[in-house]
């Protein structure tokens, strides 16, 4: 797979820091409520799982699934994120927050029934390593998801930052050849924007 096929297409994006990263985390709180409830509904999150949220942004999916009763751990690279998703969550929501990158999550191995991804692993760094590093943190039978919306084949700038159906399918083989079962790859209509929808069992 080329540079640009490969399933992190944007690695080389700066992050999210400073004034910037204020502007795009208070807009993440707005345009990142459909993939959420996606994600929850997906996973069929409830009050016996613990979500681990990869690359979580403002915390928008992180607190649905808490008000669907499970525990979960929000981890992002960007300080600026974490401070929004800590300032706009409730105090006594059953989240923790913590710095990190999808190729070293602050969580201890097989304490998640639950790792997802929305709309971020086309910026992951090493994905082999972040899927080997979910697989660390799930428990046997825990779900990996990851959530992008569907992209052009040829598209650039913004409209780029998502997959194809190809590199949809990609994830899909990583996973399964990682140590993960039940993979599927699916499309989701929610929101604005059509999705892909990849889902894969720990065994």
């Amino acid at each position: 797979m080329n540079a640009a096929r490969a399933i992190n297409h944007h690695a080389d994006h700066p992050g999210f820091a400073g004034v910037t990263g204020v502007l795009c985390g208070l807009a993440f709180l707005v345009v990142g409520r459909a993939k959420a409830r996606l994600a929850a509904d997906v996973a069929q999150v409830s009050p016996v799982d613990h979500v681990v949220d990869v690359g979580c942004g403002p915390g928008t999916a992180a607190r649905v699934a808490a008000r669907r009763g499970a525990r979960v751990t929000g981890v992002d690279p960007s300080s600026t994120m974490l401070r929004i998703a800590r300032l706009v969550t409730p105090k006594r929501a059953p989240i923790t927050w913590g710095e990190g990158t999808a190729e070293a999550l602050p969580v201890p191995d097989g304490s998640a029934t639950v790792v997802w991804a929305l709309a971020t692993v086309h910026h992951w760094q090493d994905v082999e390593a972040a899927v080997s590093e979910a697989r660390r943190v799930l428990a046997p039978g825990g779900r990996l998801i990851a959530i992008e919306r569907q992209s052009p084949e040829n598209a650039t700038g913004l409209a780029s930052h998502g997959w194809t159906r190809s590199q949809a399918e990609a994830f899909g083989a990583l996973c399964r050849d990682a140590g993960f079962d039940d993979m599927s790859v699916s499309e989701s209509d929610s929101g604005k924007r059509a999705a892909w929808v990849v889902s894969a069992t720990r065994r």
